[in-house]
């Protein structure tokens, strides 16, 4: 089993929320909370603010720790060849302070852009952000949430 742990950022303003499109190198889009990756001995606190620099050209502060997703994606819904995939991910409510949405220099995100919350039902999208969504709006004492049903415009 492949294992990853990656913060997200879930920056929710006037009724919408931003987000990121993923393009992977097979060309497949996806919409997804700015986040990723936890490099080797970096705090998960750090590692949400880079990432959101790094893919949206924005400057974040983190407001408050909104909980912790734990899931395991069966190799059958990877790649052919992949193993079972742990994901742990670390959901963090984060505030824009500054600059401007761009794409990501020689990186996956296409674009960013802040979008209607109502409107994230029709997009094609991967499950952390539902998951951050609903974080952000229980806010629940555990940090826990119920797993996201995957299918449909939901990818993993």
């Amino acid at each position: 089993m492949s294992f990853r742990l990656a913060a997200y950022a879930v920056c929710v303003e006037s009724g919408r929320v931003l987000l990121a499109r993923h393009v992977s190198p097979g060309g497949e889009s996806i919409w997804t909370l700015p986040g990723g990756r936890v490099e080797h001995a970096e705090d998960p606190f750090d590692a949400v603010i880079r990432e959101v620099a790094e893919e949206t050209g924005c400057a974040a502060v983190v407001e408050r720790l909104l909980g912790v997703d734990s899931r395991v994606i069966p190799a059958a819904d990877r790649s052919p060849g992949l193993p079972e995939h742990q994901n742990v991910g670390v959901f963090y409510r984060c505030r824009i302070t500054g600059g401007h949405l761009r794409p990501e220099p020689n990186g996956e995100t296409a674009e960013s852009r802040w979008t209607p919350i109502p409107d994230v039902a029709g997009l094609r999208r991967s499950s952390l952000v539902d998951i951050g969504l609903d974080l952000a709006r229980t806010v629940p004492p555990t940090g826990h949430v119920a797993p996201v049903e995957v299918g449909g415009l939901i990818q993993h």
